[in-house]
């Protein structure tokens, strides 16, 4: 094809400490990563009572976000399966699962080819890499892919599943009658036997065009290879799974599979380079996701490990030609212990995937991304756009000009459903704070301040607990690899305390609703520090471990944690008490002061 720049590489020399679920890698700055679903066994909605929740799917389309995922009772590949829907309007606050393509059972037995027989009444399973379609005539189409698993070992992506649906989605939030848009027909599938009928036996002119148009597009499409399989000449590059692809400033596209596979095409997919391999992008069973962002840059986020029983973190590179990649960033470093037992339920944030289909090209010119934890919860990140990573000059910061539920600028938040963090008008409207709160058992919530390297410098933090008796906050300062030398925490004893020599020793009391002001005044270079309660010197301490910088401030409702980690078998049992919710701890936070006096070495990692 005459394209010169033929590879994709990766070259910092960053490489992700598996350790760690962060990697020890910086953060991409003012990351906002919510829960979209939080899988509960006991759910009054029963559409959330599966415990199998993976692949998420992603849309932008008249001022609305459309996220649809995979469901399975317990296990992934054991049917039944089904696809359900969410929708929001800030990305923040979510509707309720609803059923957007519901179970299928076969209504009389099929016969292969090769003598293999699936009997009346079997489940199938849903399997999809495409979730969205917006059309040239405006239509919003959602597809999905009904697969079977006579065995919980064999993949339904084998190309021996029934064939592709589709339905529209209607700007009043109702769904078309379900069609298929492509059957497995190599597999003996046809419109006869069936429970569906084909798309072009719509009424809907608009629907049916917009069904056309999707067949004619062979980016889309490539999508659909590794589940249909077939050879009738549809496809125009085989092999590769999870396809993803982004564009080049020339016009040409790169293609990006699962274990570093990519290639290019100059003709929107007509034909393709042949597929190779990128070394220095070290990844396995996890998708990787390409974009062009609202800059011009490109970012690939993916998890760089090579295990694909352990997908963490998940990592962002960065690049000014998407080519050439640098720098590599954490988006989300938090895996929570997996609460339900279930075969092939990964560990870690997997199978991201951004806006694959939109009317505008971004709610608001930042980068999203969704994906799945440990295969049984929804998440998804705003990504701020530009990437950065450094901060120069004085952090002061307070809440006020900051909306409720809105994008907390600047601060990194991890934000579970039962441990949400968010500005509220507390103590009042002219006076708000961050609200950091927790009610879950096996999660926290995290809230974390980027500020300039620092080898000396100064933190100043103004808060107050909703509670003396249970819940903790810890306040930690910490390098650009997350350890933390120096570690507070407001305790369910109603004591301040500090660590020290591996002892949590006690400072204070607290009071409910009492505010607090913290400061520390840090040394990295003689390994001391001071600690002020509301401007009274209370302990002059020794840091808990060598670290040659600080440039983190972390707030956590929970622990420090590394399990899983890369010894922890794929197969466990459900937690105990897997639904639980306890009280729930409420911090506020109001006023923060982060100041470098001496900076630290920009040679410094």
């Amino acid at each position: 094809m005459g394209y010169s720049s033929d590879s994709i590489r990766f070259v910092d020399r960053t490489i992700a400490n598996l350790d760690y679920h962060h990697g020890q890698l910086r953060p991409v700055i003012g990351v906002q990563s919510r829960q979209v679903m939080r899988a509960s066994r006991f759910e009054d909605n029963e559409e959330s009572s599966w415990t199998y929740n993976h692949a998420p799917m992603l849309a932008y389309w008249q001022g609305l976000f459309y996220l649809q995922y995979l469901s399975c009772p317990v296990h992934e590949h054991v049917p039944p399966g089904k696809t359900l829907l969410v929708t929001s309007a800030d990305g923040y606050r979510w509707s309720q699962p609803t059923t957007l393509f519901p179970t299928y059972k076969l209504e009389s037995d099929h016969h292969y080819a090769d003598g293999e027989v699936l009997l009346e009444g079997t489940d199938a399973l849903m399997h999809q890499r495409m979730g969205f379609y917006v059309a040239d005539n405006g239509c919003l189409l959602a597809l999905a892919f009904y697969g079977f698993c006579p065995t919980p070992k064999i993949s339904p992506n084998n190309g021996k599943g029934i064939g592709r649906v589709v339905r529209q989605i209607n700007a009043d939030g109702s769904f078309g009658e379900i069609y298929f848009i492509r059957l497995n027909e190599h597999a003996g599938w046809t419109a006869s036997n069936v429970n569906y009928p084909l798309y072009t036996e719509s009424p809907d002119a608009a629907f049916v065009a917009a069904c056309e148009q999707l067949l004619d597009d062979k980016i889309a499409t490539q999508q659909w290879w590794e589940e249909d399989r077939s050879s009738d000449g549809f496809y125009t590059i085989e092999g590769g799974t999870a396809f993803s692809s982004y564009p080049l400033a020339d016009g040409k596209r790169v293609g990006l599979w699962k274990h570093s596979k990519y290639a290019f095409t100059e003709d929107e997919g007509l034909t393709w380079t042949p597929m190779k391999q990128a070394d220095s992008l070290i990844m396995a069973g996890g998708k990787v996701w390409g974009e062009r962002m609202e800059d011009e840059r490109y970012a690939l986020v993916y998890n760089p490990s090579p295990i694909g029983n352990h997908r963490w973190p998940l990592a962002l590179v960065s690049s000014e030609d998407g080519l050439q990649f640098r720098e590599m960033l954490v988006v989300n470093g938090e895996v929570p212990p997996r609460r339900y037992f279930g075969y092939h339920k990964n560990y870690g944030m997997s199978y991201t995937r951004g806006i694959e289909a939109t009317d505008a090209t971004s709610p608001n010119g930042n980068m999203w991304v969704t994906y799945s934890s440990n295969k049984e919860d929804i998440w998804i990140s705003e990504v701020p756009v530009p990437i950065r990573s450094a901060i120069t000059g004085v952090v002061h910061d307070n809440f006020n000009h900051i909306e409720t539920d809105k994008a907390i600028t600047d601060w990194n938040i991890y934000s579970p459903i039962l441990a949400p963090i968010h500005v509220v008008a507390f103590p009042s409207n002219d006076n708000k704070s961050l609200e950091i709160s927790d009610a879950d058992p096996y999660d926290y919530a995290k809230a974390e301040r980027v500020f300039e390297k620092s080898s000396k410098g100064q933190m100043m933090l103004r808060l107050a607990a909703s509670q003396t008796e249970y819940g903790q906050l810890y306040i930690e300062l910490c390098d650009a690899g997350g350890l933390s030398p120096i570690r507070i925490r407001f305790n369910f004893t109603g004591q301040i305390e500090l660590l020290q020599a591996g002892t949590w020793q006690p400072i204070q009391p607290y009071e409910t609703n009492e505010w607090v002001e913290l400061k520390v005044e840090f040394d990295a270079i003689k390994h001391r520090f001071s600690l002020f309660v509301n401007d009274v010197i209370v302990k002059k301490g020794i840091f808990s471990m060598s670290v040659a910088t600080l440039e983190r401030l972390v707030l956590r409702t929970g622990e420090s944690r590394r399990t899983p980690h890369v010894e922890t078998p794929l197969i466990t049992e459900d937690v105990l008490q897997p639904d639980k919710v306890e009280h729930r701890a409420v911090y506020h936070v109001n006023e923060v002061k982060l100041q470098a006096i001496e900076r630290g070495n920009n040679d410094e990692s």
